[in-house]
């Protein structure tokens, strides 16, 4: 998010554009932060520079290291070759989710026809304080707007957002799956073996993540588990295939479970 007249801290990445390019360095604009800074030859390349003009071309945008902050002075260096590629990559996925974020707002703000301040302030900034801003607007995307209603954001508001985020934000999920071999010898086994996956389907798990189970060939069962992130996909599965081993053995039936990659 543009953070207009603020300055960044020694070691922060920021991205920038090559505004001005001279014989010793590139002038550049510090994109989120509005302010210009200076990338010094000695610090464009770990190898030696016949032409500046090789490395760095004005309208460029990169990702740059803070090396040093005056702010008496206005003044910002800047740093291209301690920037790994891992760095340079997260970052700048970070600042592109962080403007289209701030593109949602303007939008709720332009649809609602209220400040964009008074949207910032009642909405964003819970978001952020909660998931971060993109995060919580992706989360919204996915589940709705509760997930803005909970943290008390104005139900007209929560509801726009939402319908914006669905519209514009492309959500994923990962999937986590096994088996689960299920057998009961009583007169109602077939009856006892649904009840023991469904029971797994209704366990108490994270908004928007979801089990499902499907046949395979009687008495083996696939069940497969979709959520936000590994962490939690891995947790339910956990959670829903205990759950029906638990039932059948209360069944008196035995089962076992095998996680498949």
């Amino acid at each position: 998010m543009f953070r207009e007249r603020s300055w960044p801290e020694v070691g922060d990445l920021v991205v920038a554009t090559v505004r001005r390019i001279t014989r010793y360095g590139a002038y550049v604009l510090m994109d989120e932060y509005g302010g210009e800074g200076l990338l010094h030859i000695s610090e464009i390349s770990s190898t030696w520079i016949r032409n500046i003009r090789d490395f760095v071309r004005e309208g460029q945008k990169m990702v740059l290291k803070v090396l040093r902050v005056d702010l008496e002075r206005g003044h910002v260096d800047l740093s291209l070759r301690r920037v790994s590629k891992r760095e340079r990559i997260e970052k700048l996925l970070s600042w592109k989710r962080g403007k289209k974020a701030e593109g949602l707002l303007r939008s709720a703000s332009e649809k609602l026809g209220i400040p964009l301040e008074e949207i910032r302030g009642r909405a964003g900034a819970l978001i952020e304080k909660e998931f971060g801003l993109y995060e919580g607007l992706e989360k919204t995307a996915r589940e709705g707007a509760e997930v803005l209603l909970e943290l008390g954001v104005p139900k007209e508001m929560a509801v726009t957002l939402a319908e914006i985020a669905k519209e514009r934000i492309k959500t994923s999920m990962v999937k986590v799956k096994g088996t689960l071999e299920l057998q009961c010898a009583e007169p109602d086994g077939v009856s006892l073996i649904r009840e023991a996956l469904l029971s797994a389907k209704r366990i108490q798990k994270p908004r928007g993540s979801r089990v499902n189970v499907y046949v395979v060939a009687a008495p083996r069962y696939r069940i497969e588990v979709l959520a936000e992130n590994y962490q939690e996909a891995e947790q339910v599965l956990k959670k829903a295939t205990e759950t029906a081993l638990k039932n059948i053995a209360e069944a008196r039936g035995k089962g076992s479970f095998e996680r498949v990659k």
